[in-house]
């Protein structure tokens, strides 16, 4: 049973690894808006997909990698706080270039902005707490995510379900208990992490439709 769960875990958290989340959420946004709003052009769907993956999510990889093989970081994981700091920098230019692309390039909806700025800045926050406490990435990740369903929800004047609303915490509950089980973070810090990222993506675009 402990050898089931140590699998599950490591699986989960590589599936749910913190750069496939802006990949995961574009996807995602594509195929709602299309549904919900209009069908969107085929050529945006794809620049704004794989430009977020090659920009949050293959970009920071390739320095990771690049980092794991001078021997500055022990695996993609990065599970010692302390190797953080240069993959954080990598990171934070990468999500900084998506949010140029959604917002200048795109020109998508105002609350998808909101959602990659609210991202780059939790990603910056991180590398700065990081420093002296190693909060959830993986946590801040799914927070994040759930925050830009949220905001999506606010922009199109929608009501989520509980469904969907309980799926998502409980899928943030599996991740967290994952978390805890690979001895990575502590309570406190996947917490703290799943705070940070809900707050991040849905917070200021909440106060900007209702200031």
């Amino acid at each position: 049973m402990n050898r089931f769960a140590d699998i599950v875990s490591r699986v989960l958290s590589v599936v749910l690894y913190p750069l496939f989340i802006p990949t995961y959420g574009m996807i995602l946004f594509c195929c709602a808006y299309s549904i919900h709003v209009l069908p969107l052009p085929l050529v945006w769907s794809l620049v704004a997909v794989i430009g977020t993956f090659l920009l949050t999510c293959l970009l920071p990889l390739t320095a990771i990698w690049i980092m794991i093989r001078r021997g500055l970081v022990a695996d993609i994981q990065i599970a010692n706080a302390s190797e953080r700091t240069m993959p954080y920098i990598y990171t934070i230019f990468g999500f900084g270039c998506w949010a140029y692309l959604v917002i200048a390039v795109l020109k998508a909806p105002l609350f998808l902005g909101f959602v990659a700025i609210g991202a780059t800045i939790a990603i910056t926050l991180i590398a700065i707490i990081n420093r002296f406490w190693k909060i959830s990435a993986h946590l801040t990740g799914m927070g994040g995510l759930f925050g830009g369903l949220l905001s999506y929800c606010l922009f199109i004047c929608a009501t989520p379900t509980w469904g969907t609303i309980l799926g998502w915490l409980a899928l943030s509950w599996v991740l967290m208990y994952a978390r805890l089980h690979l001895d990575a973070h502590t309570p406190a810090q996947v917490c703290a992490g799943w705070l940070l990222g809900i707050t991040s993506t849905f917070v200021p675009y909440c106060i900007f439709v209702y200031a």
